[in-house]
């Protein structure tokens, strides 16, 4: 994952936050941000429109989504 921090953001949702994407994100966007709250939460954000806010879920939530995903529950069907 790589880091966006200190990149501006317009309008300044969490700006105190450390943003990390997926290493297989375009330079164009396309990818959904990731930033770990000091107190468990996980924030995350669609880097191709920063103008919306932050969906933010606990560290359970987040958890359950990482196993789901890790084990295909999420995978777009063809």
């Amino acid at each position: 994952m790589t880091s966006n921090a200190g990149r501006p953001t317009s309008p300044e949702f969490l700006p105190d936050l450390d943003w990390f994407k997926s290493s297989a994100s375009s330079a164009n966007g396309g990818c959904l941000e990731v930033a770990f709250m000091d107190d468990g939460r996980v924030a995350l954000r669609d880097n191709e429109n920063l103008t919306n806010p932050p969906f933010v879920v606990s560290r359970h939530v987040w958890e359950c989504f990482l196993d789901g995903a890790t084990k295909g529950e999420f995978s777009i069907q063809d």
